[in-house]
């Protein structure tokens, strides 16, 4: 776990350099998005789903995403787009196209339904906290 924690954090680095975040945040980026992964691990191990996996990790990574914004006075989407790449369910997509393509219907749809689960669950975790958040500033 610690050799892919380090892994995301360095993914998100670099990440965080392509989508030229401004240098003073992507240290931070990485952190955030290091953390959100290590929380993916812990949930997966413990129970056995990556959909509860990627929407706990999604929550860490929006609560951090937004505290950060308002620290640092910066977009939430600076922390939050970076932040939120280790959960992206690239390994179910690769592997519902590949049994696409080597025709087996049963395991791509079933690798496409856990994809646009675990994508549902990523959105409906940034939407709660991003909703949260708002309704803390009305008040």
């Amino acid at each position: 776990m610690v050799v892919q924690t380090m892994g995301a954090f360095l993914a998100v680095i670099s990440f965080s350099l392509i989508l030229e975040l401004p240098r003073k945040h992507v240290a931070l980026a990485g952190g955030i998005g290091a953390a959100g992964w290590l929380v993916y691990l812990l949930v997966d191990a413990a129970a056995g789903s990556v959909i509860a996996a990627a929407f706990l990790s999604s929550l860490l990574v929006a609560l951090a995403s937004h505290i950060f914004a308002r620290i640092f006075k910066t977009p939430v989407t600076v922390f939050l787009v970076a932040g939120i790449l280790p959960s992206v369910p690239g390994t179910s997509i690769y592997r519902s196209v590949s049994y696409v393509i080597s025709n087996n219907p049963q395991l791509s749809s079933h690798y496409l339904v856990e994809t646009l689960q675990v994508s549902g669950a990523i959105a409906m975790a940034i939407f709660i906290m991003d909703s949260l958040f708002r309704l803390g500033q009305k008040k």
